[in-house]
């Protein structure tokens, strides 16, 4: 794909965000659809195009009452909308479709009209991991992470401390769930999860969506609001198993991803003015910034703990306050780029002066996909 050539006019999340016990998720989706719309200034009848997960797109548009002429059902986890915003952006260069709406909701923390996430006891998972306890994020991720900070020397301290930075960003975020200041302490004394990670280490679990709408670039100055333009994408999967037994030395979907969008996009590390990195739990900055390049991994705990990505630091980093402290309603990807979006078009609560370049990077399916996408406001 071409640099440049596509851009985002359109991009809102859901009117409520947190606990919204009277919305089901099909609704989220159609709240957070309509705003974005809105934004756009189009009609639900200018959509020919259509991506989301976990609901199919029939169901989506279906409730929308919008009949695309391209969809994409891709569904890879928490990173599925980097994929999909890359796929879109193919297929508009490709003339396949003109105005792409993207996605993405979850009742989290209500459960209402969600599907329970269920493990067949046939499946690769069923029968090698379940039955050893191996569930979900929090018994998955803590024997990597652990091999992973003793073999790059990674302190408590430091692992406790990208929190406590970002919930300093969040503080700048009237929308974000968590705003009171912590500490390195508040962090270490908080409830044990599962070791290393305690309470404040580990994501929300809330309510709420958002979309995404996008045009090509030359159509895209006719439109109300300011373009972001995509400069460079990268998407990797690999088999979670293989994923997870590599996690404590990084995954080779991370280290794909990445290269890909920078080489895209033609920048160099030191030409990001703005950094979103999935952030479910505490260690993924640290895993984000070894595997997109920007320092060796035995570098990334002290970078963090020294103050770089705070506000005011030489890389701003999780400006809404991320998966730990904003917002994070099962599938965080949609929500780190919608703070991008914000931070190119200059309207963040937290804005970085003068940001021209934004790198948004995703993981999902358990360490086993991943996707990058690279913003900028200038063409």
């Amino acid at each position: 794909m071409r640099s440049n050539q596509v851009a985002v006019v359109g991009a809102a999340e859901t009117t409520e965000l947190g606990v919204v016990p009277n919305m089901s998720q099909l609704q989220l989706h159609a709240d957070a659809a309509l705003n974005a719309i809105a934004d756009a200034g189009l009609k639900l009848s200018d959509i020919d195009g259509f991506a989301t997960a976990v609901e199919t797109p029939q169901q989506v548009c279906h409730y929308l009452g919008i009949k695309p002429t391209w969809v994409d059902g891709t569904s890879v986890g928490g990173c599925s909308f980097m994929l999909h915003v890359r796929h879109a952006a193919a297929a508009i260069e490709a003339g396949l479709c003109k105005t792409v709406l993207i996605t993405h909701a979850e009742s989290g923390k209500s459960m209402i009209g969600k599907a329970p996430r269920s493990i067949a006891a046939d499946s690769l998972q069923g029968q090698f991991e379940a039955p050893f306890g191996v569930y979900g994020p929090p018994s998955m991720f803590p024997i990597p992470v652990l091999r992973f900070m003793k073999t790059y020397g990674i302190t408590h301290e430091q692992l406790a401390s990208v929190a406590v930075v970002q919930r300093e960003w969040a503080a700048k975020n009237p929308r974000a769930m968590m705003k009171d200041p912590i500490t390195v302490a508040d962090v270490l004394n908080s409830r044990m999860i599962a070791y290393p990670f305690r309470l404040l280490q580990c994501c929300l679990v809330t309510d709420g969506g958002g979309a995404l709408i996008l045009t090509s670039a030359d159509r895209a100055k006719d439109f109300p609001t300011k373009p972001v333009y995509i400069m460079g994408t990268g998407e990797s999967v690999e088999t979670p198993m293989v994923s997870q037994m590599e996690t404590f030395n990084s995954s080779r979907a991370f280290k794909t991803a990445g290269p890909l969008a920078f080489k895209e996009a033609g920048i160099a590390h030191r030409d990001v003015d703005h950094l979103m990195i999935y952030d479910a739990f505490a260690h993924l900055p640290l895993f984000g910034l070894g595997d997109l390049g920007f320092m060796p991994h035995e570098e990334t705990g002290r970078f963090i703990a020294d103050g770089n990505t705070r506000p005011g630091g030489k890389l701003p980093l999780n400006t809404n306050g991320g998966g730990l402290s904003y917002m994070h309603s099962g599938m965080y990807g949609m929500y780190a780029l919608q703070e991008s979006v914000r931070q190119m078009r200059g309207i963040a609560p937290a804005q970085v002066p003068n940001a021209k370049i934004s790198v948004c990077h995703g993981v999902g399916g358990m360490f086993a996909a991943s996707g990058t996408i690279v913003f900028t406001n200038e063409r």
